[in-house]
């Protein structure tokens, strides 16, 4: 059916990743990914969703080092291990107020979402319950998975053949794979538009591990922001809003790219893997 073009991870949530030869899929998701996040006092865990807040967060890249330690490279270039307390005064120089690393999720952490003024960015009831806050945004506020700092899915994937699509939606738009910030790119052959889209349901068999495809992605503000030499671009997800905006749940139509999966069994994958789809049981 198709086959693993590219693999990443994200250490920190919400900071540049690393692209991978191969990843260890666990029941929690790819190891490694999402493990730790900025968090203020407030309760707010870092994410570009809320870039008047949270944006230069993804000016930051974070990588698993040899002996599986976490380590955040800053704009200016300096290295700091998630570990070294430096990094947290760092980040707060970098963000203009008390921020720091973690490992624990939170009990009452929350995730706040600017409101794009396209239909199909958030959820229309989202939509109504949106306020203005110190930053002059429109945010809304909501959960990340329990215990987890995953917005939803543990793993993300995108198909080589949407990103294709939309390119002749928006020619001018660089849909690089990673303004999506998946963990599998999956280039499915000569399936047209979004293949992704029946696979819901299906359970996905990539090298050793095996998925279930649970819901599209909808599509946050993030694809349209710099990400690394990729300039801001607000048109990219205005087209998405224009061409695929899909049922998701009891949530309406939304702009989505790409699936969510959950773990059915661990394993390894590795670039160059054939994927493999089988009917729904």
């Amino acid at each position: 059916m198709g086959t693993v073009t590219a693999l990443y991870r994200y250490p920190v949530k919400s900071m540049l990743g690393e692209n991978v030869p191969s990843v260890t899929i666990t029941e929690r998701g790819v190891s490694g990914d999402r493990v730790h996040a900025v968090l203020d006092g407030s309760g707010a865990v870092g994410s570009a969703k809320h870039p008047g807040k949270w944006g230069d967060v993804l000016r930051c890249r974070s990588r698993l080092d040899d002996a599986g330690v976490v380590r955040v490279v800053l704009p200016d270039g300096t290295a700091l291990s998630v570990e070294d307390p430096e990094l947290s005064v760092r980040l707060c120089t970098l963000l203009g107020r008390e921020v720091f690393v973690c490992a624990v999720v939170p009990e009452h952490v929350r995730l706040e979402r600017a409101v794009p003024d396209y239909e199909g960015g958030v959820p229309a009831v989202l939509r109504k319950s949106a306020f203005v806050d110190e930053t002059g945004e429109r945010v809304t506020t909501g959960s990340v998975a329990p215990g987890t700092f995953f917005d939803f899915g543990r793993v993300h994937l995108v198909t080589t053949a949407a990103l294709d699509r939309m390119r002749t939606v928006y020619p001018g738009g660089d849909f690089d794979a990673r303004r999506f910030r998946p963990n599998l790119v999956v280039d499915a052959g000569d399936a047209p538009g979004f293949p992704e889209d029946a696979w819901l349901g299906a359970r996905l068999r990539a090298g050793a591990a095996l998925f279930r495809v649970v819901v599209p992605t909808p599509r946050c503000v993030i694809p349209t922001l710099g990400h690394d030499e990729l300039p801001p671009d607000p048109g990219i997800m205005r087209a998405v809003a224009r061409d695929h905006r899909i049922p998701v749940f009891d949530l309406g139509r939304l702009s989505c790219l790409g699936v969510y999966l959950d773990v059915l069994e661990a394993g390894t994958v590795r670039v160059g893997d054939v994927i493999t789809l089988q009917e729904s049981v």
